[in-house]
């Protein structure tokens, strides 16, 4: 079965289970998947894959925005604000990947490769 094909079968396996479209389908994702990105909805994806992914988005977003709102006023160096930003990313990555594998224990989702 095709990437697209699996992909419509698990977002339709997911509004039956009654998820919110947010949570299988954010918009960072629906971006990735608009300009050709094969990532699976996170609820089906490997807990590694949501958690690099969502440090990689939050991470440096976070960052630049306490840089420009408190750090350089507050006369961070950049590798505090870098290292700390990397470290907050992680702990959102992190978070977020088990929400989604909590998700897919409660509602008995299959693993990505068995649908």
């Amino acid at each position: 079965m095709t990437f697209e094909g699996k992909k419509k079968k698990a977002i339709a396996l997911l509004e039956e289970k009654k998820m919110w479209r947010s949570n299988y389908a954010p918009p960072i994702l629906r971006l990735c998947w608009m300009l050709g990105g094969k990532v699976p909805p996170p609820p089906f994806a490997p807990f590694w894959l949501n958690t690099l992914l969502y440090t990689a988005w939050f991470g440096p977003l976070w960052g630049v925005i306490m840089w420009f709102s408190h750090w350089q006023h507050q006369h961070f160096s950049v590798l505090r604000a870098v290292s700390t930003s990397l470290l907050t990313g992680l702990l959102f990555g992190i978070s977020m990947a088990l929400f989604h594998y909590w998700g897919r224990w409660k509602n008995k989702l299959p693993d990505w490769k068995s649908l």
